[in-house]
């Protein structure tokens, strides 16, 4: 069974994982996006861009890794283990559809983080034993901010999950401040954000807010633990 990359290692804090989306973001550039969601609080920057070439996401993704090296924030790359070796990301995080969590792992580098979306019991345990860091239940509640993604799975499917494995379980889609208590109740280390940053006038504060919500919540949950 491939092990896993290591996340005790590296430090890794998934609390808040914050998702680039130009589009949501009314035309910001990723790096703009990156910046205030740093500058909020983040624990994580996401880089998803489906549309943009190889040249420029790598670009982007350099101009990123700049931001979050600062910073100390992890870096991630949607979907393209290329351009995160490339650019020097922390990892890459892989859909279904990708490149299988158990190749990417046979090719990357020792310590990279390796994460994936997953929808069922079946495919989280699947992703782990391939050797996913953290696994993504995607989407947890119905979203617009991920065409592709499909209903949401409930917090039931979320706790099955969180009961399952042993890595940091994230979840994602549909997620913002009236519902991410809920979220951490069923076992979530941690929560990736689209729209509930990136689609606020001001993502300083709304990345601020969020951050808040999950530290009194996860602070409350540990001194009620039992």
């Amino acid at each position: 069974m491939p092990e896993s990359g290591g996340y005790e290692a590296v430090g890794m804090i998934l609390d808040l994982y914050v998702i680039t989306d130009s589009l949501i973001a009314g035309g910001l550039t990723h790096e703009e996006i990156a910046l205030r969601a740093v500058a909020g609080g983040a624990d994580v920057i996401q880089l998803r861009d489906k549309q943009a070439g190889g040249a420029a996401l790598l670009a982007t993704a350099r101009a990123i890794r700049g931001i979050t090296s600062v910073s100390g924030v992890l870096f991630i790359v949607n979907d393209r283990l290329d351009i995160a070796l490339a650019a020097g990301a922390d990892g890459v995080h892989l859909g279904q559809e990708d490149l299988p969590v158990r190749e990417a792992r046979r090719i990357a580098p020792q310590g990279l983080i390796i994460g994936a979306s997953v929808g069922t019991v079946e495919e989280a345990l699947s992703a782990v034993s391939g050797g996913a860091d953290y696994i993504a239940l995607s989407p947890t509640f119905d979203t617009s901010s991920k065409g592709d993604a499909g209903p949401g799975k409930g917090l039931d499917t979320l706790m099955r999950i969180r009961s399952a494995v042993g890595v940091p379980v994230i979840a994602i889609g549909g997620i913002g401040p009236e519902n991410l208590a809920e979220v951490l109740d069923a076992g979530a280390d941690g929560v990736a954000v689209i729209s509930a940053v990136v689609g606020e006038q001001d993502i300083i504060a709304a990345t601020a807010r969020l951050k808040r919500i999950i530290r009194e919540r996860k602070r409350f949950l540990a001194e009620n633990r039992g």
